[in-house]
Parts: structure tokens; sequence; C-alpha cells
């Protein structure tokens, strides 16, 4: 009887603070369709993994003959192979997300990818703030790249930093890209005036050629793989997903690469990740402040955007609407449809939305690179 009533005899309060954490996820997925393909089974992996001797960890049970048995759980099993050993999950992924994007907008518009960069500023401010509260400089710098927006790179530069907090990072990186629309528009409204978001811009359609969109993935991965090859892994695969997409020889490939591999792969990284999720690392005060941090840093790189966009307005003729700025995250495409939401709702008919589009593309190649540079810099000064 001892041997059956084991996983509720050593259930902790922090199990229960999961177990609510776990079905808080799985609400926001279901209930108000937060990112569910992530969320969902996020949550439930966090639920899997927060019972005392869960199988689906690596466990030593007591058996009732009082010989140990090894228990060999699928979770650690997939972490371990996935995300520790060789940062799989995440990388695959990025072939998708490369496949499902459209960078047509932001080659007919190219100085769009100044915005890219410039909304990225909400990773060292966050970085900076996270090593003066005492986080080491590796947990610093893979907390501050929450404010990449993006999900996959935070786990990988996490993952490849041996931070001690990547279930937290996660967790955070993927809830706040999630309230993207609710973060964002008021951020953006404390920062600029009804007539700057009043502006309209006007778009001449471009035709970029066919020859200029397979070039594209080509070229960038030359100049990323000269001038920062420690982003080679996640640029190079999102290089090489849209290259599937715009080579137009591929079309089963293609849609291969934009339903089942993103949604496997999506599935299990959303799944695995919850590793990190058991109550004994994640129920901290530390886990709260990366909360906080990963919040501050998607604040400003929204900040960042807008107010590098009204920097621009001083100089140029052609005024930019500011809320565009803010669209330079890599939230894709949630951003992009926020902005142009809230260009509607204070100018019925003004478009903004390839404007926008066009910045958010641009973050997410930005993001990727950001996350290479901070790898660089951090392994080069441990």
């Amino acid at each position: 009887m001892e041997f059956l009533i084991e996983g509720i005899t050593n259930l902790t309060w922090q199990n229960g603070v999961m177990f609510v954490v776990g079905a808080l996820l799985i609400w926001l997925g279901i209930k108000k369709g937060y990112e569910p393909a992530l969320l969902i089974p996020m949550g439930f992996g966090a639920i899997l993994v927060n019972f005392p001797f869960s199988a689906v960890l690596n466990t030593t049970i007591t058996s009732s003959t009082g010989m140990p048995i090894e228990s060999k759980g699928i979770i650690e099993w997939l972490f371990n192979v996935g995300i520790e050993a060789s940062e799989m999950m995440p990388i695959l992924l990025f072939i998708g997300i490369g496949a499902m994007i459209d960078f047509g907008p932001l080659l007919a518009n190219p100085k769009m990818f100044l915005f890219g960069a410039a909304a990225q500023f909400g990773i060292f401010f966050a970085i900076s703030m996270a090593a003066l509260l005492g986080f080491d400089l590796k947990d610093a710098a893979s907390i501050g790249i929450i404010g990449a927006a993006d999900g996959p790179t935070s786990i990988l530069v996490s993952q490849v930093l041996n931070s001690r907090y990547v279930g937290a990072i996660a967790v955070c990186a993927y809830s706040y890209m999630a309230l993207v629309p609710i973060i964002q528009p008021t951020v953006i409204k404390l920062i600029t005036t009804k007539k700057e978001r009043k502006i309209r811009m006007a778009y001449t359609a471009s035709n970029v050629s066919k020859r200029t969109r397979i070039l594209f993935p080509i070229v960038t991965t030359f100049v990323v793989g000269l001038i920062a090859p420690s982003a080679l892994g996640l640029v190079g695969f999102l290089m090489f997903g849209n290259l599937i997409r715009e080579c137009g020889v591929l079309g089963t490939m293609n849609e291969t690469a934009q339903n089942t591999l993103t949604n496997l792969i999506t599935l299990l990284l959303g799944i695995t990740i919850a590793f990190s999720m058991q109550a004994k690392d994640f129920v901290t005060v530390e886990t709260l402040m990366i909360m906080a941090i990963g919040l501050t840093a998607f604040i400003f790189d929204t900040i960042g955007g807008v107010m590098f966009a009204k920097l621009m307005n001083v100089f140029s003729k052609n005024k930019i609407n500011p809320m565009v700025g803010a669209a330079g995250i890599s939230a894709f495409p949630m951003a992009s449809r926020v902005v142009q939401k809230m260009a509607q709702e204070e100018e019925p008919g003004n478009i903004v939305i390839m404007h926008a589009a066009g910045a958010n593309v641009a973050g997410q190649v930005a993001s990727a690179v950001a996350g290479g540079i901070v790898i660089k810099l951090v392994l080069g000064m441990l």
C-alpha cells in the first residue's frame, strides 16, 4: 500500500503551484487562443513532470521487494536528445518558420531592415538589467534574449549557454509573445501621439522578381556566415526554409516544412521543454524576477522600434508612422497585425500592413542574428 500512495505522500506545495501553472497555460491556449500550439503542450508537460517519481522522467523507484528500479522517462530523453545534446528541435523549427515567411514586403522596402535591428534594443537592456540584479553573465544573457520575442531563439541561447533557467525563459518568451496584442498597444499609446498614430504611408507595390526572392536567402546566409558565423545555425536554417518556399520546384517539401514539420516540432518542443519546469527549479524567486525582466525586454523592444521611427522622421521628408517601428520585433505575424489594427482604429482606411510586415520579418532575421551574437560574445568572455 505504501508503494501505491508514494506519489501522494511525496507531493509538495511547489508541485501544486506547478500544476496550477500548467493548468493556466492550457487555459490561455484554449480559452484565450494565445499560442495554443505551444502553451497547451507546455502546460500539459508541466503537469506530467511534477508528479513525484513521474515515469516521464528518469527516476529510481523502490519496488515492493526493496530493489531499486530505474525508470527511463520519455520527456527527459527527448530533452537530452533534442535540446540539451544538439539543440535540434529549436533549429529544425526555423526551417518551418522560414518556409512560412514572405520576405517580399521587406525586399520591396529594404529600409525596414533598420526597424528589425532597432527593435532588438530590449535584449541588451534586459541583459544589463539581469546582470545588475545579480544573475551571472550566462544567465543574464539567456534571460535578456527573451527580448528577441522569439521562442526557439530563447530556448537555443539559454541551452547553449547552459543557463539554469531554461524552463522559466521558455515560458516567459512564449507567454509574452502570446500577449503581444495586449502589451504592445499599451506601450505604443504611451509613447506616441494620436497625430503620429494617424500618419499615412504611401506604399507602391513593387514586384519583387523571383530571382531576387531566390537570391535573398542565399546571399543572407553568406553575409551572416562571414560576419556572424555563430548565428548561422538559426539564420541558415531560417533561410533554407525560405529557399524551399521561393525556389518553386519543391512544392510538396514546402508544404511539409510549413505544416507537418512545423506542427510536429512545435508539439514535441512544447512538451519537451516542460522538463525544465520541475517545481524544484521553477518555483523560485528567480523565476519571478525573470518574468519581470522578460516583460521589461518586450516593452523596451517596442520602445526601441518606435523611438527609432521617430528619429528617422526628424530627417525624413516622407513621414513614417512610428507604430511600424514596433512591428520590428520577431513576434511574426502578430506584431504587424497589431500595428495595422491600431492604425485602422485611429484613422479608418489607413493601411500600413505592408510596411509593418516588412519590419516584422526583418525582426525575425534580426532576432536570430542577435541570438548568435549574444552566444559568441558571452562564450568569448567566459
